[in-house]
């Protein structure tokens, strides 16, 4: 895993973790290794239980050297002994929830997560009799009221999708600790360069490789970083058993696009700190959540906890009707700006998420749940994932709806 870069910069690691010139051609750029199956000059069983760490490569399914280089990056970034990389984010959260979660077992997960890893503890767990409770993590007397003698695992996401809510991580750690747990936590929004979750406690460290790491929208897939030991365990059991193995394509492309994060990041970082104190500015935008600024309701723990605030704004214009007549508006007239699903990308981003729409792919929220959701994110939300593009074009084509 090139143990020697390790007390290298960001963003020497990000380009030169797993990698090294070709023995073959010498060629510096990373080879595509597209076989299903490899010849070995070793004696081999045909289980991958059979298999040593150091075992050279056999089949598809079991390794590929262009995804064990993504992994040995995104494992470098995030500080972690290993890394698992999947078919998407959905296949890395469905790992992690059926690799340590058996019938009996309780789950705790923010009542507030994305829309898949929702449907899934909603309506998958409990049939296979696994019990899961919502919590709002930023309410940790509510995390550690939920806590069970069969809790094993705590989930959350940071800061949460779509209405940038955060979670204290080194506090929710020392819960589950406490209770025997892990810890896993959907980093994606904040990507490896945005918070130190492994150094907060965080035990398994999930991505969407989709999105910011990646970066630039042309490849699906998924990451969990983790010690050895609790890797290997997800590795035979999603990888082997289940299959959700990441395309070599894929891992080839995410890894091109890992190299330049740092400088993405920083890029993402600027741009929407820009349109972001724009927004709060405009009269017809009624509120706007980013955790960089200093209206966000916890914007402290963000200076304590985020190295990069990344791309991702929320922002409200008011009822649900106001939102959704301006969604129509920005499909018809915005140029720049695409209006389309998913985030992280180098281009911007922006997708209309209204509340009720929202509560049917997500956790049916009641009392002081909904009461708290409906405190950061009113009627709906606007998502805005800020690319690369200038600050003063994004909003130009902004400003021609709002």
């Amino acid at each position: 895993m090139h143990d020697g870069l390790r007390n290298k910069g960001l963003a020497t690691r990000a380009i030169h973790a797993g990698e090294a010139p070709d023995p073959t051609s010498g060629a510096s750029a990373p080879a595509l290794h597209m076989s299903s199956t490899f010849v070995t000059d070793q004696v081999a069983g045909f289980s991958a239980h059979d298999l040593e760490e150091e075992a050279p490569y056999l089949y598809g399914r079991w390794a590929n050297p262009n995804v064990r280089t993504l992994e040995a990056k995104i494992s470098m970034l995030e500080g972690t002994e290993d890394c698992l990389c999947l078919a998407s984010g959905m296949a890395a959260a469905t790992a992690i929830f059926l690799t340590f979660l058996s019938a009996g077992d309780h789950l705790i997960v923010s009542d507030v997560s994305y829309a898949g890893v929702a449907e899934l503890a909603r309506d998958t767990l409990p049939r296979l009799g696994i019990h899961v409770s919502t919590v709002n993590m930023s309410d940790l007397s509510a995390v550690s009221a939920a806590i069970r003698p069969n809790t094993r695992l705590i989930h959350t996401e940071t800061p949460v999708n779509p209405i940038g809510r955060l979670t204290d991580l080194a506090s929710v750690s020392a819960i589950a600790k406490s209770a025997g747990a892990l810890l896993s936590c959907d980093a994606t929004f904040a990507s490896p360069l945005g918070q130190p979750s492994k150094e907060l406690g965080v035990d398994l460290i999930m991505h969407s490789v989709t999105k910011y790491i990646g970066g630039h929208g042309d490849a699906i897939g998924g990451a969990v970083a983790g010690r050895k030991d609790l890797i290997a365990k997800i590795r035979t059991e999603s990888a082997i058993h289940h299959g959700s193995i990441m395309s070599p394509f894929n891992a080839w492309m995410i890894a091109r696009g890992m190299a330049t994060l740092p400088l993405r990041m920083t890029a993402h970082q600027a741009g929407a700190t820009v349109v972001a104190d724009w927004l709060e500015a405009r009269a017809r935008v009624t509120r706007v959540i980013y955790p960089g600024l200093k209206s966000h309701p916890q914007y402290e723990l963000a200076q304590q906890q985020m190295r990069n605030t990344s791309g991702m704004i929320a922002f409200q214009v008011g009822d649900h009707a106001t939102g959704e007549a301006l969604a129509q508006q920005m499909i018809d007239k915005l140029r720049i700006v695409h209006y389309a699903v998913s985030l992280g990308h180098h281009r911007s981003l922006i997708f209309w998420m209204g509340t009720e729409a929202l509560m049917q792919s997500s956790f049916r929220l009641e009392g002081a749940q909904l009461a708290s959701y409906r405190d950061f994110a009113g009627d709906g939300v606007f998502r805005l994932s800020v690319g690369l593009e200038d600050p003063e074009d994004l909003i130009a084509d902004l400003a021609q709806v709002l």
